[in-house]
């Protein structure tokens, strides 16, 4: 189970880097992609914990999470283009 706590703890740098665009990011669309790409890794968190734990919820969680973070990152791209949502 060595590569499964390796995994863990390589996932947690990624979301660390990750914030840290998010952070000093120039743009927003360089913000909101760190932030999808974060979504992303979170499942990632998610899997590797159900794995880890046994516990099949943790795959729900993700399911649902990428979903809102997909539904996120299209709401944020409309806006990005100053569209309405229903066009």
């Amino acid at each position: 189970m060595e590569w499964i706590d390796f995994s863990f703890w390589f996932l947690i740098a990624l979301t660390a880097l990750c914030l840290l665009r998010v952070i000093l990011g120039p743009t927003v669309a360089d913000r909101v992609v760190a932030i999808d790409i974060m979504g992303i890794i979170v499942v990632g968190i998610c899997v590797v914990l159900a794995i880890r734990t046994g516990r099949s919820f943790l795959i729900d969680i993700g399911i649902a999470w990428i979903i809102l973070s997909f539904i996120g990152t299209l709401t944020m791209a409309k806006y990005l283009e100053r569209r309405k949502l229903n066009e």
